[in-house]
């Protein structure tokens, strides 16, 4: 199982759906954590491809008639499925493209975090960008 949603997962993503323009501190207020763990979940979710963007959504009664045409070009994407506690999202290596079955082999590049299906590709992946991934983590550590 590659990365199971919990509680606190869900509790994050159901507070930005509500309102994505919400801080890490609101968002650790209203579900009671601290806002680190909000911030670190936040980006693990942003790392393993469940959360693609924040976007606005619009007052289209707020609009005038010819913003409103414009904006109507720009195709709306449809709303997600519910998200519940135990779902498990399906994840692709960073280096071989191939699925991780298993628990993934996480590496952190930097202010990100890397997932491999195996051992191998891991060290490969490190091995193959040694040079920008010392650079990366020096630059984080600043």
């Amino acid at each position: 199982m590659p990365y199971q949603l919990d509680d606190i997962d869900v509790a994050i993503i159901q507070s930005l759906i509500q309102d994505g323009r919400k801080s890490f501190r609101q968002i650790s207020r209203e579900i009671k954590v601290s806002t680190p763990t909000v911030q670190a979940r936040y980006e693990r979710l942003v790392n393993v491809g469940l959360i693609k963007s924040v976007s606005p959504v619009l007052d289209h009664g707020l609009l005038e008639p010819k913003v409103e045409k414009q904006l109507d070009t720009i195709k709306t994407k449809p709303k997600p499925a519910k998200i519940t506690k135990n779902m498990i999202l399906n994840m692709t290596c960073d280096l071989c493209n191939g699925p991780i079955s298993g628990k993934p082999h996480p590496l952190k590049v930097g202010d990100f975090e890397r997932f491999f299906c195996c051992t191998t590709c891991r060290a490969t992946y490190k091995e193959k960008y040694k040079g920008r991934i010392e650079s990366l983590n020096q630059k984080s550590r600043q």
